[in-house]
């Protein structure tokens, strides 16, 4: 089954595989705001016509100084043969006035539209090149990071919460195929790969391999199903958290290799039947899933002054404790007393300070 699913999604040619500067349209590193190069070569071309236009200008203002009587079309030859120092020579200044205004306006308008020609060529490759090895470093160095497949309405709370949490947005990878979506994340400050990440080779751009997280949402249960399988196939050790909109899909996701699976239809729904009855805790609900503000769910390792102690008796409100990778809740027997090692599931206050950093 594994074996027809990578036959299934493998492409032809591997993306990981090519070079930096092949993956120019693909990955995007966040930074200053560049141009792309045709943008860069369509504004100099401006440039450059708007010189020709004020030469041709001079010269036909001046038409009498020149060997031929000359038309504005004449003027207009003469501007486009001068400035790309091609030199005819079949129309030439012959006055004194006119042979000074070549010295003097002409000639250096001619050097500036020589340096505006070669200046878009060598700004494109120096852009060009400056990305892809831009690309090559971040490919690299990039360890433990996130990745965000789906930058929809879950994808973008997602992120939310990780950049609250404490995570720069340097450590986090989106993934979508959608280019305005990427632009979104990409203002954020966070990378962005463009593919569909069913793909193993996209997902090898994104650093899954070498990924500590990845938060699987996209908008249809069978593409989490797919990105699912494609992750664990690729990268065993990441902790792959889903969203599944259906609750019968949830043993897909399960048997697929997520370690955690949110529900987000059923939770939605809980909140809107929790909301005609006792709307306050929908309210507190909401508080606690928004880690910016009020209070929060958090998650600590358990001091050495606790250990051994009724985690319902401390200075925090616990609601759980983490013990091996297990999570047991507060009325559970084996949260009755603390472990060494233990992490404790706990209500935080979240001070404005806190948020601003101050």
């Amino acid at each position: 089954m594994r074996k027809s699913f990578r036959d299934r999604f493998r492409s032809d040619t591997e993306l990981d595989d090519l070079p930096d500067h092949a993956l120019l349209n693909i990955i995007r590193i966040p930074g200053q705001r560049y141009f792309s190069p045709w943008t860069l070569i369509a504004r100099r071309v401006v440039y450059a016509l708007i010189l020709l236009a004020l030469v041709a200008l001079m010269v036909y203002a001046d038409k009498d100084g020149y060997s031929e009587d000359l038309t504005f079309i004449d003027a207009v030859y003469y501007s486009a043969v001068s400035l790309s120092t091609t030199g005819y020579g079949d129309i030439t200044p012959v006055t004194q006035n006119a042979r000074l205004i070549n010295i003097i306006i002409i000639t250096p308008i001619r050097i500036a539209f020589l340096i505006l020609l070669v200046g878009t060529t060598l700004s494109v490759l120096t852009e060009e090149t400056r990305r892809a090895l831009q690309i090559q470093r971040w490919r690299k160095r990039m360890r433990n990071h996130t990745v965000v497949v789906g930058y929809g309405t879950k994808g973008r709370s997602a992120v939310a919460a990780l950049m609250a949490d404490g995570t720069p947005p340097s450590q986090i990878v989106v993934v979508d195929t959608d280019r305005h979506s990427l632009d979104m994340a990409s203002s954020q400050g966070l990378v962005t790969v463009h593919g569909s990440a069913t793909k193993a080779d996209v997902l090898k751009l994104a650093g899954v391999t070498r990924a500590r997280a990845v938060v699987v949402a996209p908008n249809m249960d069978d593409t989490a199903v797919l990105v699912t399988l494609s992750v664990r196939e690729i990268a065993p050790a990441a902790t792959i958290v889903a969203s599944v909109r259906e609750s019968e899909n949830l043993h897909l996701l399960k048997q697929s290799g997520a370690d955690s699976v949110v529900i987000s239809s059923e939770t939605a729904g809980r909140m809107l039947g929790l909301a005609t009855v006792t709307p306050s805790v929908v309210e507190m609900m909401e508080d606690l899933l928004s880690p910016d503000e009020g209070f929060s769910i958090a998650e600590r390792l358990v001091g050495e002054d606790e250990v051994g102690a009724n985690p319902r008796h401390l200075a925090d409100i616990v609601l759980g404790v983490v013990r091996s990778g297990e999570l047991y809740r507060i009325d559970s027997p084996e949260a009755e007393t603390v472990e060494p090692g233990d992490r404790l599931l706990f209500v935080r206050r979240v001070f404005r300070e806190d948020v601003s950093g101050q």
